[in-house]
């Protein structure tokens, strides 16, 4: 019997962040505090960016970045149905449904010349997604504006998986007006739950009004609040609770320094992959770099020639027998009860549910042994051969 668990993606805790944790439970201040600045200056170095903001969750940041500046009303929002949830609810959240753009054919990202057709003059933001890490090409996507002479919309990319990933040489987080990066327990570089807004620029004083709106409005954070007599503070706006902790912002940091490593464990493992699954002509590769980018390793998403979305959950049911967790990324958004319930329908995407329903998610993650990688590629190829029978 086969004993070897592998599961899908758990976190590279060490000594280090623990180390860093007990430290700030035992300095008295576990809240939002020195450690969130930190964070954030050290990420705005990491990014090269002018302004780093910290927040509970890349969930939060796409909504704060709306709110602030205040996207609603009849005000359009394009983006993809690929993707996880959190992309499209910050529009309703807004009170606006999202306008999706079907993927380009045999791509995780939007189709350019649909994306081209649907501005229009109610359109307000474009809202991309880095897929498993892979960037969107932003400069695409800016030349559309400059064609269509609509620069004034705004540009936002959900770089949930990217960073550390580079475009053109720099690292993501500047080629945007605004990029928002997660820090969840899966994600490459962890806080535990938490995210990152990264900018250039600060019209309007930005910082200051992200940072505030993440304290329900509050001018005043919890820690200048604590000091002797300087508990009065005032409400500027209907904000919204994501502010980090000190305590997630502890582990961030231990990341930080580890993350050259982390990235470099990823590459060498879908390497790996890359060499094993390539010699199947079934196997449709995840593009890891080109000449214009490269990844950050977030996901190894491997798509299988010819199957159907059955056969795939054969394969992911065979595999989690063995002991081997898999994942999909992503269940198109129009699939979900919640919104076809608002009106949207699969079959008005056959490029996104084309792309769905072939994927299939490999482990991937920095303490994943180059044996352990091995071994999943070979099962897989197992797999999938048995069933394509």
């Amino acid at each position: 019997m086969n004993n070897r668990v592998i599961p899908f993606s758990p976190p590279d805790i060490t000594d280090l962040e623990i180390n860093a944790v007990v430290e700030v439970l035992k300095s008295g201040w576990i809240t939002s505090g020195p450690k969130v600045h930190l964070l954030e200056e050290k990420l705005q170095e990491y990014c090269q960016a002018d302004h780093a903001v910290a927040l509970a969750s890349n969930s939060q940041g796409l909504d704060l970045i709306l709110k602030v500046l205040n996207i609603s009303g009849e005000a359009e929002i394009l983006t993809t149905p690929y993707t996880y949830v959190s992309t499209a609810n910050a529009a309703l959240h807004r009170g606006i449904k999202p306008t999706f753009i079907d993927l380009k054919k045999d791509s995780f990202f939007m189709d350019e010349e649909k994306l081209y057709d649907a501005i229009s003059d109610k359109t307000k933001v474009i809202l991309t997604v880095d897929i498993g890490g892979v960037p969107m090409d932003y400069d695409v996507v800016k030349n559309i504006l400059r064609e269509k002479n609509r620069e004034d919309i705004l540009l936002i990319s959900d770089s949930a998986h990217s960073i550390g990933a580079a475009y053109k040489g720099a690292p993501v987080g500047t080629q945007f007006d605004f990029h928002v990066f997660s820090f969840h327990a899966v994600k490459n570089l962890t806080t535990a739950e938490g995210g990152a807004i990264t900018f250039n620029g600060d019209r309007e004083n930005l910082v200051q009004v992200f940072k505030y709106s993440s304290l329900n409005g509050q001018t005043k954070d919890a820690l200048s609040k604590m000091k002797a007599g300087a508990w009065r503070y005032d409400i500027l706006t209907d904000g919204l609770k994501c502010n980090m902790t000190d305590i997630g912002a502890a582990i961030g940091l231990v990341q930080l320094d580890r993350y050259d490593k982390i990235l470099g464990q990823r590459k060498k493992l879908s390497h790996i992959y890359h060499s094993i699954l390539s010699e199947k002509e079934w196997a449709l590769l995840p593009l890891l770099e080109n000449d214009i980018m490269e990844s950050s390793y977030h996901l190894y998403p491997l798509r299988i020639q010819g199957f159907t979305e059955e056969q795939r959950d054969r394969v992911i049911q065979e595999l989690a027998e063995m002991g081997i967790a898999t994942n999909v990324h992503y269940i198109p958004i129009p699939m979900f009860t919640y919104y076809k319930e608002l009106g949207y329908d699969i079959q008005d995407y056959p490029n996104t549910y084309a792309q769905y329903a072939n994927e299939i998610t490999l482990p991937l993650y920095s303490i994943l042994t180059s044996a352990d990688c091995e071994y999943v590629a070979e099962n897989v190829i197992k797999a999938v051969e048995k069933h394509r029978k």
